[in-house]
């Protein structure tokens, strides 16, 4: 059996707002990449059939905005007051690989 593609993406809870809580994480591709899993959620593809959203939770509906993170950090499509929290195990090649910037650990 083959190992899941994964790779650092965005993850942006759509459902109650336009801007919702999100974070940077490891997602894992399914085998067709119409499908993604994080943090123990499925999400499935919208096919360009959503409103600022491009997947949704194949389990509550939920829609999201998910995508590669910007190498600027500009990552929300609206100015939101609300932090974009990064997962522990993604920090380190997240703020060098990707932002290019020293890991501020804190």
């Amino acid at each position: 059996m083959s190992t899941p593609k994964t790779r650092i993406m965005y993850i942006e809870d759509k459902s109650d707002s336009l801007n919702g809580p999100a974070r940077i994480g490891r997602v894992a591709f399914s085998k067709t990449g119409r499908s993604l899993t994080y943090a123990g959620r499925t999400f499935q593809s919208l096919d360009g059939r959503g409103f600022k959203a491009n997947y949704f939770d194949v389990e509550t509906r939920d829609r999201f905005w998910i995508s590669g993170p910007r190498r600027d950090g500009q990552d929300r499509l609206y100015a939101s007051a609300q932090p974009v929290l990064i997962d522990d195990d993604v920090a380190e090649e997240y703020w060098t690989i990707i932002r290019g910037l020293n890991w501020p650990r804190d």
